[in-house]
């Protein structure tokens, strides 16, 4: 375990001690996969499905029993992709096992054999292959599958962001993956994501392929009394104090976003000193310095918008959250051109993942962008 000088991680799993609650998901997800099936796991991004996927998998009773292989194909566009990042890490994750996995590996997935390198500096065997080098994807995947099938344990896969594969260049690939994973019986799957629409067309429409393949679970905020007594713990065992009150105000200003909220506990117990208490003056300068962090960022995005698109993008920041956008009101309110115009815009931020739908309700979909946006082009947020 690395050494931990801030108990509020925001990338990677540490240990249990650093992962709040969840208990109910983390049986759900074990029970499921400990019994041969595969689940969907459905929230928005940043909510915490690689935390929690990654907590079940350091679980005695999964590591134990399990090889465990985590991969995110958000980047990928393509099958040679997707085999690039499968083939990478499952030999990234066996390697430690010695000469014996990689000849094994090499043995059933020849197709990658060319990826066998050894580093001139360590002289550690190391995946190194170009994308283009993968002739033919769809083979390397059966062979892929072939070893899956033919490990000396059960095989634990989880692909994060895997409404991605509904872009890929072959229209086909529901149906070979799917085909694959039903015949590959050493195996269980978790398929996460957080375009729902997207994911739930997947598994739920019947003429795909994954209809009713899969068992669902949809993650939602950890809840917030359980959240204030982590945050409060983790403070108090370093002498530092800070009052429900603040913890809950960071808590409804993020809605419960796993990842913004730890990027903020993380900053405020940096701030707080041992024997102080944080105050809600921590707290806004913390959101300061992070939304100033990501301002080259945010700015690099508002380029590539038409003055259109960032018309209602702004009108949504002021909002919030935006109800009836093609609206006479709404659109007199906000200076917009016309419903038409409103309509055509907010479909392009939803392709961009600029902004989320839920229950007709428009939002920004970076938190930390929503709040930059306020202060540059609205009256300004204010965390009280």
């Amino acid at each position: 375990m690395r050494e931990i000088s801030n108990p509020f991680i925001t990338s990677g799993y540490v240990s249990n001690d650093y992962f709040c609650d969840r208990e109910n998901e983390s049986k759900e997800v074990i029970k499921s996969i400990t019994n041969g099936n595969n689940l969907a796991m459905i929230s928005p991004r940043r909510m915490g499905k690689t935390g929690l996927i990654l907590h079940c998998f350091h679980q005695p009773e999964i590591s134990r029993h399990y090889h465990c292989f985590f991969i995110d194909i958000y980047a990928t566009n393509n099958l040679k992709e997707f085999v690039f990042k499968l083939g990478k890490e499952i030999f990234e994750t066996l390697k430690p096992n010695g000469s014996k996995f990689i000849d094994g590996f090499f043995s059933i997935i020849s197709s990658l054999r060319p990826a066998f390198k050894i580093d001139s500096n360590t002289g550690a065997p190391t995946f190194d292959i170009g994308i283009g080098e993968i002739g033919e994807p769809a083979f390397s995947l059966e062979q892929i599958f072939t070893y899956l099938e033919s490990a000396d344990k059960p095989c634990l896969v989880a692909i994060d962001e895997f409404q991605q594969i509904a872009n890929y260049s072959e229209h086909n690939i529901e149906a070979v993956l799917r085909t694959h994973i039903q015949h590959c019986k050493n195996s269980s799957f978790i398929f996460a994501g957080s375009q729902r629409h997207i994911m739930q067309n997947i598994f739920f429409t019947s003429s795909r392929p994954f209809y009713q393949s899969v068992g669902l679970l949809t993650l939602k905020a950890i809840n917030e009394k359980v959240y204030i007594n982590f945050v409060q713990q983790h403070f108090g065992n370093d002498n530092k104090v800070i009052p429900k009150e603040l913890i809950s105000t960071v808590y409804r200003v993020f809605e419960g976003h796993t990842w913004y909220i730890q990027n903020i506990f993380n900053e405020l117990y940096a701030m707080t000193e041992q024997g102080e208490t944080c105050t809600l003056e921590f707290i806004q300068e913390s959101v300061r310095r992070k939304i100033a962090t990501y301002e080259p960022l945010f700015l690099s995005t508002l380029s590539f918008l038409t003055e259109r698109q960032k018309e209602i993008l702004y009108a949504i920041a002021k909002e919030g959250k935006a109800r009836s956008v093609t609206s006479a009101a709404f659109i007199k309110k906000h200076g917009l051109l016309s419903s038409s115009s409103v309509q055509t815009a907010i479909k392009q931020l939803l392709d961009k993942e600029i902004i989320t739908s839920e229950n007709n309700e428009y939002q920004v979909y970076d938190r930390f962008f929503g709040l930059w946006l306020t202060t540059v082009f609205g009256t300004g947020y204010r965390i009280q």
